[in-house]
């Protein structure tokens, strides 16, 4: 065994390229990423979008780096380095019993073999690894830690266009290597770890959080370690180590200069980050698609790309200018993102529809009511509609829009009127924390949990959530309950024509069945009540095919949604402010509903979406579950009093059991609670306003305003979310939803 173990460690340690392999590698030219548009007709590829940008890259040597700069890039990486031979003996170990999977714990050397050496390319993490440690030791062994060091900082991708350590000095401080003080290196060696998140990160962001509390803090440690291990020859002590402040960088660059298009810059930022993430086990990093000339396939749209940002043409010119525009449309057949709304300046505005988020509304009402019917809770189930209930838990009673009291509802009208009351028992019912779980299972982000308490009020929107999520989420509706990650990368190839396999390929193959498809009909149908009577009427397409969606507005209008799908296609729009102030769209505009502005908003972007496409029809409702009653037991004093003698005379009505209203097959004449609004079929009444004239809530006639306090649920689209702020307090405020 012995002998064996000798013989495999010299055939693989002959086998390891040497450093004639290295240095061929490191002087070999760096080539752009091209990301391209999805294909269009018959075209097999698509038109190139942009290309990752040209790459800078300048050698110099090591006595022109300072050694200032070389304390805060290894602090940074690797505080040990000339201590250590070329591999981490802890790492190593926690590579083999990961199976190869486990990051971090290389060093430098074994990030040069990592990133220099194309035999290692496409091997299988174990595999790739153990390689990795055979040409560490053998680097290791012929060539001095400086000359080691030297290549790496001249050959590492730093961000910005910058390959190797002068160029980044330029990008970043508009100096040379040599003029770098400690806190610039530091920063530097901080950038290697993730240079596309580093490049420009955004005030208040992820990154900028992580650099400022997590990173800079660690150098800090470091650098005072370093001190203390090597007698003072390298690091800093203590005391200055942590007054050392994070430096300020070259803060006007634009990662979309010299494009013609603002967008393409949010889409060079979103495709990056999707590879980094979904391609990680495949050990494609932001360095390989700046510098490798990948080919980077999308499901972008670049028509509906361009209809995303012309959508939110609908809304008054008024809008406040820190107005978020979110936007995000996925196939729900695949999880393929075909079109979002960056914004305006992706060097100075987050991304509207991936990043950003804001208060979901009613609109989270449809993972409560997935919940329920999975549950076995039929949607004829009845509950207690009535405003200003109170329920355990909650310090505030639950107000409908508008207070009004609805009686006894069952949840397809729960959901087209968006009853707050209804839903907030339906939550307790089936459990608060079983909704947040399928809500995840569908396409939410699982982040978005920790947004907000989680209690029955998430049935009313209190977690803050993106674009993306909930488009994602809705496309498990109508891909009739399986779900398929939402993705816009569809094909990553090197430069060499090899495709890349993603991390979750198995997955996007044949998605997973998170609702049955009976539970995703039912769902789709009490949906569509709220587009066809509901407060979602704005969203109805022109040419007559059928829409299901959900409308959610949140208190004082914070937030204003509309999510809705069509059989092809799932759409979620959402409208809030960078400071989560409240929307405002001018003084004439009136109130901010999620029915009136992003629901139209949706229409807009949809009529271009659909046009042209199949007239497909959503499955019948299957009317899973059973029809039961949550309504509060009547006192004896409520209960009717019996007659003496039954009478032998039939009943005028028929029996809920004879004829369900809400169901499709029965067709009476409306009752005189269903001719409230007036204009129902089957209603005749003098003194209902025209339909056609008062059907409307912005540019109403005069005469309707003596109308409005008479309607059920307030104007079309105000079904506004009694919410409880974002840090659980449950003092409840005047419901918008």
């Amino acid at each position: 065994m012995i002998i064996g173990g000798v013989a495999t460690f010299a055939v693989l340690y002959a086998m390891a390229p040497d450093e004639g392999e290295l240095k061929r590698n490191a002087e070999k030219d760096a080539s752009a990423t091209q990301i391209l548009w999805a294909a269009q007709g018959d075209d097999e590829k698509g038109d190139v979008a942009l290309t990752t940008g040209e790459v800078q890259r300048v050698a110099v040597q090591r006595e022109d780096i300072p050694e200032e700069v070389i304390d805060g890039v290894l602090a940074a990486e690797q505080a040990t380095f000339y201590e250590d031979p070329g591999i981490n003996i802890k790492g190593i170990g926690r590579a083999i019993l990961s199976r190869g999977e486990a990051g971090g714990g290389s060093t430098i050397t074994q990030q040069m073999a990592r990133n220099y050496y194309s035999e290692l390319d496409g091997e299988p993490p174990m595999t790739r690894k153990i390689r990795e440690i055979f040409i560490s030791i053998k680097l290791g062994q012929q060539l001095e830690p400086d000359q080691i060091l030297t290549t790496y900082l001249n050959t590492i991708y730093f961000g910005r266009g910058a390959s190797g350590i002068e160029m980044a000095a330029q990008e970043y401080f508009g100096k040379s290597v040599s003029d770098l003080d400690r806190a610039e290196g530091a920063y530097l060696g901080i950038i290697i770890q993730m240079p596309s998140n580093f490049e420009n990160p955004e005030p208040d962001s992820w990154t900028a959080n992580y650099l400022e509390k997590e990173r800079w803090p660690y150098v800090q440690r470091q650098l005072a370690a370093m001190y203390e291990n090597t007698g003072g020859e390298r690091g800093l002590p203590e005391a200055e180590a942590q007054q050392l402040q994070i430096p300020d960088s070259i803060i006007d660059y634009e990662p979309e200069a010299g494009l013609d298009d603002p967008k393409l810059g949010y889409v060079r930022q979103a495709v990056i980050n999707e590879v980094e993430r979904r391609y990680a086990g495949s050990n494609v990093t932001g360095a390989d698609i700046a510098t490798k000339g990948l080919v980077i396939e999308t499901s972008l749209d670049p028509d509906l790309m361009t209809a995303a940002e012309e959508a939110f043409d609908v809304l008054p010119e008024g809008a406040a200018d820190d107005t978020m525009r979110g936007l995000t449309a996925v196939d729900p057949s695949t999880g393929e993102v075909v079109a979002f709304n960056g914004g305006p300046d992706v060097s100075a505005v987050i991304n509207n529809s991936l990043v950003h988020q804001t208060q979901a509304g009613s609109a989270y009402k449809p993972y409560v009511l997935a919940r329920a019917l999975s549950d076995g809770i039929g949607l004829r189930s009845q509950f207690d509609g009535d405003s200003g209930l109170e329920f355990p838990g909650l310090a505030s009673p639950v107000i409908n829009s508008g207070e009004v009291d609805y009686g006894e509802v069952d949840l397809i009208k729960s959901t087209a009127d968006s009853v707050n009351t209804s839903y907030v028992d339906l939550a307790i019912t089936v459990d608060p924390v079983r909704v947040d779980e399928l809500a995840v299972e569908m396409g939410v982000h699982p982040d978005r949990q920790e947004t907000s308490q989680v209690g029955p009020l998430v049935a009313l929107g209190t977690h803050q959530v993106n674009a993306l999520d909930m488009a994602s989420g809705y496309a498990t509706f109508a891909a009739e309950g399986r779900h398929f990650p939402a993705h816009m990368v569809t094909k990553v190839m090197t430069a060499d024509g090899t495709e890349v396999t993603p991390d979750d390929q198995a997955e996007l193959e044949s998605g997973t069945e998170v609702l049955s498809e009976g539970v995703a009909a039912d769902a789709t149908y009490a949906m569509q009540q709220a587009v066809l009577e509901g407060g979602a009427k704005n969203a109805a397409l022109d040419d007559g095919r059928p829409v299901a969606g959900k409308t959610g507005t949140s208190s004082d209008a914070v937030s204003a949604w509309f999510v809705g799908y069509t059989p092809q296609l799932a759409t979620s729009v959402g409208l809030s402010r960078a400071q989560s102030e409240p929307l405002d769209f001018g003084p004439e505009f009136g109130d901010v509903f999620g029915g009136t502005t992003s629901a139209m908003v949706w229409k807009a972007f949809m009529e271009v979406a659909m046009e042209g496409q199949e007239h497909q029809q959503f499955p019948a409702p299957q009317w899973v579950g059973e029809d039961q009653r949550f309504l509060p037991t009547p006192s004896p004093s409520e209960t009717p009093e019996e007659t003496d003698e039954p009478s032998d005379e039939p009943s005028e009505t028929p029996s809920e059991e004879e004829c369900d209203p809400n169901s499709p097959e029965c067709d009476t004449e409306p009752s005189p609670d269903e001719c409230e609004w007036g204009w129902e079929p089957g209603c005749d009444t003098e003194e209902s306003p025209d339909p056609d004239e008062c059907d409307v809530w912005v540019g109403r006639p005069d005469h309707c305003d003596d109308e409005e306090e008479n309607l059920p649920g307030g104007p079309p689209g105000g079904d506004q979310s009694n919410q409880a702020n974002a840090n659980g307090n449950n003092s409840l405020i005047r419901p918008r939803d």
